[in-house]
This record gives structure tokens, sequence and C-alpha cells, in this order.
């Protein structure tokens, strides 16, 4: 079978979203017949059927299901390379890493000092982006410090920095900070603060909320990197039915590139030498 075409991806992605044809072919500044015959000759050639066609309705089938996921992986990857290909052509080429604001539990320094130590790489300039994820995704990124949960991880390689258990930080005065653990049912009817890993203010805004704890008009359950230094007035508890909060460099799945290799080395070296224990930085060993 030949390969598929971009154009052809763009015209069923199109179909997909709008689950109508003449709708998708406004948006594509197309007829629809000439988008139905791109459709059923797709079709074809994959030996499968995209849609189920209704006098009513526009269905995915499973294959169609399938498609979009795929298709819409590999149009991020073709734009993505374009971007990162034009920046690669400067005079001055840099590898971008994306990051929010205090998203490093502190270990960026290190990593910093042990990628400068790497032989023949590019200088790194190091941005801010609420979805850097999509950054990465769209090559506006060469690398990316993300948490999971919540950030998407799909179609990425990583290296593990940090993974951490939830702790409730508390008022010195409160109930409940003699425990040992907490269980989240035992903080219902507190005036929970929900931290949000993707907020681009979090540093700005973590000194603030540790004011309101201190004064006893909330509790927050947090990652502990980001508790530190803790308060005089202040205490952690761990909270024990939360999922980690894992702290991830991710970057392309399959790049090449020997900066961003010499970056998860770094990174691994990095989290090492802080007695935390990486995983293994698996697309480059041997490179």
């Amino acid at each position: 079978m030949d390969r598929l075409e971009t154009r052809e991806l763009a015209y069923f992605l199109a179909v997909a979203d709008e689950l109508h044809f003449g709708r998708a072919a406004t948006h594509l500044g197309i007829t629809q017949p000439a988008l139905s015959k791109t459709i059923r000759q797709l079709e074809r050639r994959l030996g499968v059927s995209l849609f189920k066609r209704t006098s009513r309705t526009v269905t995915l089938t499973e294959a169609g299901q399938v498609l979009a996921r795929e298709a819409r992986t590999a149009l991020d990857a073709v734009s993505a390379a374009t971007v990162r290909t034009q920046r690669a052509g400067t005079r001055d080429p840099r590898l971008v890493l994306a990051m929010k604001p205090g998203g490093d539990a502190g270990l960026l320094p290190a990593i910093l000092a042990a990628y400068e130590r790497e032989p023949d790489v590019v200088h790194i300039e190091v941005v801010f982006g609420v979805d850097r994820a999509r950054m990465l995704r769209e090559g506006q990124a060469d690398a990316a410090l993300l948490y999971t949960p919540p950030d998407d991880v799909r179609g990425m390689d990583t290296e593990t920095l940090l993974s951490e258990t939830p702790v409730a930080v508390l008022p010195m005065s409160h109930p409940l900070a003699h425990l040992a653990s907490l269980r989240v049912a035992d903080l219902a009817g507190e005036n929970l603060h929900k931290h949000n890993p993707t907020a681009t203010n979090a540093m700005g805004s973590i000194s603030e909320l540790m004011h309101l704890i201190a004064l006893g008009r909330t509790v927050a359950v947090l990652p502990q990197s980001l508790t530190r230094p803790l308060r005089d007035d202040l205490t952690i508890v761990p909270v024990t039915d939360i999922p980690p909060s894992v702290l991830l460099l991710a970057w392309p799945a399959h790049s090449t590139s020997p900066s961003v290799a010499a970056l998860a080395r770094a990174a691994a070296k990095a989290v090492s030498a802080d007695n935390i224990a990486p995983s293994a930085v698996k697309s480059f060993q041997g490179r």
C-alpha cells in the first residue's frame, strides 16, 4: 500500500471532528463531493470503513477511531518536525526546555550543571508555559518537565526525576497535625485547596497559600517539594490514598537529537547524585 498523504489525514480528521461532511468541507474550503471522494479513496486504500453513514448521522467505526488517534499524532509530528528543523537551522541553535515556574522540584540547577559537562551540546533556553506537553508535541520545545498526573505523556519518552507522596499542609494547631498519615476522607469538611500543577503562577501563589493555611483559612494537599522551606507554624502529613505526583523529563519518542540525549543523561546523573533512583534513559542508551 502507498504511504498515506498528510492531506488525506487532514481531510479525514476534519470529518472525524465534525462528524458531518458538509461542515468539514466548509472548514477545509473544498466542496463536499471532493471531500467524500477523498474519504472513499482512503477507505479503499486501507481496506476498511472509517465511518458509519446514515441519512442523518456520521459516526466513526472502530477502525476510524484508531486512525483518528494515529492521524492526529502523525500530523502533530510532521508539524513539530518542521518547527524544530527551522529552529535548528538558525545561526544560534538551542535546546528549548519547557516547564512551569517552580516545576522542577529544585532539581533543574543540578541537571543544567550536569548537561554543561556534556561534550558538544547546544545552549539550553528555559521557557515557561501552561501546556508544556502541547509545546513539546508542536515542536515549540525539545524537552519538557511534566507532572503525571495530569500531563499526558503518550507518545513521549520520559525520565522519572522524582516521585512524591502528596502531603497535607496544616497549621501546627490543627487537630490532624499530630497524625502519622491521612486519607482524603479525613479532610472532609475542611476548606481544601486543590493544587493545580499546570498553573503558570504556582510558585507565586505558594507563599500566599502557605500564609492562608497558617491563618487557618484553608488546608492543602501538595507535592512535598512545593512545601520547602516549610514555615515554622505549619506541618505536613502524608496522604496515603492519592497517587504519587511524578516529575518527569519528557522528549519526543524516537528523538535522535544529541543534545536531547545529553539532557536525558544529565537528568539521570543529577537525580542519582541526589539519591533519587532514576529510571533508565531508555531511548538514548548506547548513542
